[in-house]
């Protein structure tokens, strides 16, 4: 059977049906399944063998999953439980449920049946992953994000890891229910993101930051020109006037290569309302510090970092880094007045993901960025029989410098939102 299946994918990959665009129109399931078991029953009588109805419907039901979705992984990636999925070769497929990783029992046919995959996975991107391109971070259609690695970087096959796109986490809501933070947390969110205050998501890979400013970005009003700017396409705005701009790799000659630092500077003429950056990473840095300082408020930015200071350690390193001559007192001056606010988020030893800090940038004592947390999750332990975390959020009860911006946005926030 696993021979007649071969024949079968082969012949579809010739087809229009397995390798489509963006702008494609979705597969007509009727028509597919027709042409599947016409094939089947051609190559069969070809080859001479016998199938037993079962295992035609079974061979037809998993080159669909390949053709409308990504074939063996398509099951995994409709499991709303999973959140990410780690392809180790053809013969390990690991994922992740509630925050715990498990072995699945899903395995590729052949090394070339994974790669198949992979370029099933690449075909409606501009970008590409061979030899000459090892490595490279692409979406789904549904806003997952992908990173593919091959060999010879890769000494076990082809991996590919998968970071689902959420869609069950859509607003303020999801995020209380599911204990990420807290209401008065999230009403204060809501307002700074109202008030158009700079505001930094930080945390480790897969701790949820880009999840939790898609959902806050919900709040900026749909009069607004939006311009997103992201290596790799994640962010899902609703707003009506949203301009999003993503990288380009280089070509197979080492040329048209086109940065998030490029991007960010041609964004500055594209008169944005707000800029939204998918992850600082480098240069850039300093561009951005620049821009909100020179009034392009309200901006968003994710950034990989573990804590409030480790925020402005990294940004320094950034700009040093970047072959600028300018002094470090000065950095920080620079990202004092451009930042007002770090959300940090992690995830816990049990698989929950919780906003950790909400601290406040105050300005620059004896040369060092001064921060306060407004909100704070501290741990208090771990239940021996669940191995679940406990423990409890914090208001400060320290009204933020910024806070009289909320008044002139027009934004009643009451002062005990500070308080416990």
């Amino acid at each position: 059977m696993k021979g007649i299946k071969e024949k079968v994918r082969h012949h579809l990959i010739s087809t229009e049906y397995f390798f489509g665009k963006k702008d494609k129109e979705p597969v007509d399931k009727e028509k597919l399944k027709r042409e599947l078991f016409k094939t089947i029953d051609h190559i069969i009588s070809m080859e001479r063998v016998t199938l037993t109805a079962e295992e035609k419907d079974k061979i037809a039901s998993e080159l669909m999953d390949e053709v409308i979705g990504i074939g063996p992984l398509s099951s995994l990636l409709n499991d709303p439980a999973v959140t990410e999925i780690m392809v180790n070769g053809p013969d390990i497929v690991y994922a992740e449920r509630n925050g715990e990783m498990t072995l699945t029992d899903i395995k590729f046919e052949s090394h070339r049946h994974l790669m198949q995959t992979v370029e099933k996975i690449m075909a409606p991107t501009q970008r590409r992953v061979d030899e000459s391109n090892p490595f490279v971070d692409a979406s789904l259609p549904d806003g997952s994000r992908v990173n593919i690695i091959l060999p010879p970087l890769s000494l076990i096959g082809p991996v590919i890891t998968i970071r689902k796109f959420l869609h069950e986490i859509a607003i303020m809501d999801d995020l209380i229910k599911r204990d990420t933070m807290t209401e008065k947390m999230s009403r204060f969110l809501a307002a700074s993101i109202k008030a158009k205050l700079n505001i930094i998501f930080a945390g480790a890979t897969g701790v949820g930051k880009t999840t939790t400013l898609n959902v806050l970005s919900r709040c900026i009003g749909d009069g607004e020109r939006i311009v997103t700017i992201e290596d790799t396409s994640e962010l899902r705005l609703k707003q009506k006037h949203v301009v999003p701009l993503e990288t380009r790799q280089a070509n197979v000659e080492g040329k048209g290569e086109v940065s998030i630092r490029e991007l960010f500077k041609n964004s500055l003429r594209m008169r944005p309302d707000r800029i939204i950056l998918g992850e600082i990473r480098g240069s850039e840095a300093l561009d951005m510090l620049q821009a909100i300082s020179s009034g392009h408020s309200g901006a968003l930015a994710v950034l990989h970092a573990s804590s409030p200071h480790d925020v402005i350690s990294r940004i320094e390193i950034m700009i040093i880094t970047s072959n600028t001559a300018i002094p470090l007192w000065a950095i920080r001056r620079q990202i004092a007045n451009a930042i007002d606010i770090i959300v940090v988020q992690e995830q816990l030893n049990d698989g929950k993901r919780k906003v950790t800090h909400i601290t406040e940038v105050c300005g620059v004592e004896n040369d060092e960025v001064v921060l306060r947390d407004l909100f704070s999750y501290e741990i208090k332990g771990i239940n021996e029989q669940d191995k679940c975390v406990f423990g409890e959020w914090k208001a400060w009860g320290i009204t933020p410098n910024f806070y009289p911006r909320f008044n002139l946005y027009g934004i009643d926030l009451p002062q005990d939102t500070f308080t416990i």
